[in-house]
């Protein structure tokens, strides 16, 4: 298309914008993600885009959400952002666990699968890369390709690797802080077991792209050679693991 313009924030690659939608890859997971999509919108979930199927070259169609994205290497989100954010995260929660699809279905990281008893349909890359921000506040969560079932502590998890960031060193009593305000918005569980689901959310999210590596996912295939992943993930864990008990002191 002559009006195509290249969507150039992630590392998956592939997204192009066309006019008010963006088109983007499919596979064998788009069917799941447009129904989880489709359920979320008539049930009234706020911040996420909507699916119209697919377009005469096969890719996906959805619409494109204004707004600017976080460049997560560069900024640390507001606080009240933070919040904002999580606040989403615990009404998406809420409302993904009425989703319960009559029969297997199959999704990007897991294959065909049914939902185990506990779980639910997670986001499972709610990282601050995917967050959409409006005038200073949190409007969208994009990129919906690697949903899938989980438990809802690990999008949380993940949301606080990015977001906190955890994933890189910053002064730990504002670590703590911010983990403070993030469990205090989502009111489930408490810091230290946030802090074992991340280690844990973030071991998996390397195995995950390991495997889509092996098995020639061109999205995980482009987070390895763009990103040297899953390498930089576990580096990363690794590193968190040692600041943790810095951060520990002042929770």
């Amino acid at each position: 298309m002559a009006d195509e313009e290249e969507l150039t924030g992630g590392a998956t690659g592939g997204a192009t914008r066309v006019g008010r939608t963006v088109r983007r890859p499919t596979g064998p997971w788009t069917p799941a993600v447009h129904e989880l999509l489709d359920y979320l919108h008539e049930a009234g979930l706020r911040g996420i885009p909507q699916a119209h199927g697919t377009d005469e070259q096969g890719r996906e169609v959805l619409t494109y959400v204004e707004g600017r994205g976080v460049p997560v290497d560069d900024e640390v989100v507001l606080p009240e952002v933070l919040q904002e954010a999580v606040a989403w995260l615990r009404d998406f929660h809420d409302l993904v666990d009425g989703f319960r699809p009559d029969g297997p279905r199959t999704w990007r990281q897991t294959g065909e699968v049914e939902l185990a008893p506990g779980q639910v349909i997670c986001h499972n890359d709610p990282g601050a890369y995917n967050w959409i921000i409006q005038s200073g506040h949190f409007v969208a969560m994009i990129d919906w390709d690697l949903a899938g079932p989980g438990d809802p502590i690990d999008d949380l998890a993940f949301m606080a690797w990015t977001a906190i960031p955890l994933y890189r060193e910053i002064d730990p009593a504002l670590a703590a802080e911010r983990i403070n305000l993030l469990v205090d918005a989502y009111g489930e569980w408490g810091p230290m077991t946030l802090l074992d689901a991340v280690e844990r959310r973030m071991r998996t999210a390397a195995d995950r792209i390991e495997a889509g590596v092996e098995r020639g996912d061109e999205g995980m295939l482009n987070l390895a050679r763009l990103r040297g992943e899953p390498q930089r993930t576990r580096e990363r864990v690794e590193a968190f693991a040692a600041r943790r008990p810095a951060i520990e002191e002042h929770l």
